[in-house]
């Protein structure tokens, strides 16, 4: 019984032998059949070629001109006309105070005008008619009519009376600067737009009391803004104005590069960078926006694909590499540095091999490509 049983477990052991051996023939004739054909595709053959050894800076975009507007005195608001977002023109109304004092002194100081005006219409009077005199006692004296003293006396009393309307005038003077300064500072009631832009930041509110100092608003100049990175120390030096410098900007994919506008030559001592100040000029930009710069320390011979073909899986970066039996398969690369539209291989790739750069969504493991006319 024990040999029956034995015999029969050998038997079912050889069944499943020769199962999997069957499978495995039919896998292996599966794998070496051929692939569906794919046409449609872009190759390109790779070529040795120039790579630029490029040095990355990130940074954030800014406006050009930015007006922070602040109270220049005392008062309560007592009209907001714009939000947070609205486009304003320079010398437009934004904000108007309330101050009781500002106007007071304004009053006070057109009143001390209308005094002086008085007072030097007084001194004039007086003078002409210490003119007058002296004039009359001056023929008088010729006709010994009147004696020295007296002479001397209307003398004494025109210069005076010249004095006195000099002060007069001074005081006018003095008077209508002071009206100046106070009608001046009345004016800082009514607040208007320094520059043309958008208000991005709004720090008061209708009835709110401000004091001079206090900021009210923040209005930053559209149309002209700039990428500001923080360049390493390496570079101090090696950076002017007028250079042109790749740029990549978040949301504005157009922007391909800028001119070098400042270069700030302090070091921070914390990070050991120094700031450029590169302009851009899209319409799409905003303030804040993410950027980086490429700055070109020279360069070197390397292998680039178009970014297009690269794909990537987790940790697993490959391409789909043709070969000359137009057999497609993937291959395992090592990336380096994005070129503008084009991205460095490392290692993976020999100059000479066709790399699928359009269509890469059609292929399969061991596909056929159905024209290799697209071969660039």
């Amino acid at each position: 019984m024990m040999t029956g049983i034995a015999g029969r477990f050998a038997a079912c052991t050889a069944l499943v032998m020769m199962l999997a051996s069957g499978c495995s023939k039919e896998k292996e004739a599966a794998k070496e059949g051929p692939g569906p054909v794919v046409s449609g595709l872009t190759v390109e053959k790779i070529v040795t070629t120039v790579v630029p050894d490029q040095l990355e800076a990130v940074g954030a975009v800014r406006p050009r001109n930015t007006a922070q507007i602040a109270a220049r005195i005392a008062g309560t608001v007592t009209s907001m006309k714009i939000r947070e977002g609205d486009r304003v023109s320079k010398g437009m109304l934004l904000v108007t105070l309330a101050s009781a004092e500002t106007a007071a002194n304004a009053a006070g100081a057109r009143a001390a005008v209308e005094q002086a005006l008085q007072g030097v219409e007084e001194a004039r009077s007086r003078k002409q008619f210490a003119d007058v005199t002296f004039d009359r006692y001056r023929k008088l004296l010729q006709e010994e009519a009147v004696t020295r003293q007296e002479y001397d006396g209307r003398l004494a009393e025109k210069e005076v009376a010249g004095r006195s309307l000099a002060r007069a005038e001074a005081a006018l003077v003095a008077a209508r600067e002071g009206a100046r300064g106070a009608s001046s500072l009345a004016g800082y009631g009514r607040i208007q737009a320094p520059i043309s832009g958008v208000v991005v930041n709004k720090a008061a509110d209708v009835g709110m009391t401000v004091f001079p100092g206090m900021q009210l608003l923040t209005i930053e100049e559209q149309g002209a803004y700039r990428l500001e990175v923080a360049a390493p120390e390496s570079l101090l030096g090696k950076i002017k104005a007028g250079d042109r410098i790749p740029v990549t900007l978040e949301g504005a994919p157009a922007v391909k590069s800028g001119v070098v506008e400042e270069v700030v030559p302090a070091v921070d001592r914390a990070t050991r960078t120094f700031i450029v100040k590169i302009g851009v000029a899209d319409k799409g930009l905003r303030s804040g926006s993410y950027g980086n710069a490429r700055f070109t320390l020279g360069s070197r011979e390397g292998l680039l694909v178009a970014r297009n073909a690269v794909i990537t899986q987790g940790a697993l970066t490959s391409v789909w590499v043709v070969g000359r039996d137009a057999v497609v398969r993937m291959r395992i690369v090592k990336t380096g540095k994005q070129v503008g539209d084009k991205v460095e291989i490392l290692a993976g790739l020999a100059p000479g091999e066709a790399v699928v750069t359009s269509g890469v969504e059609k292929i399969v493991e061991g596909a056929r490509v159905a024209d290799k006319s697209g071969q660039q």
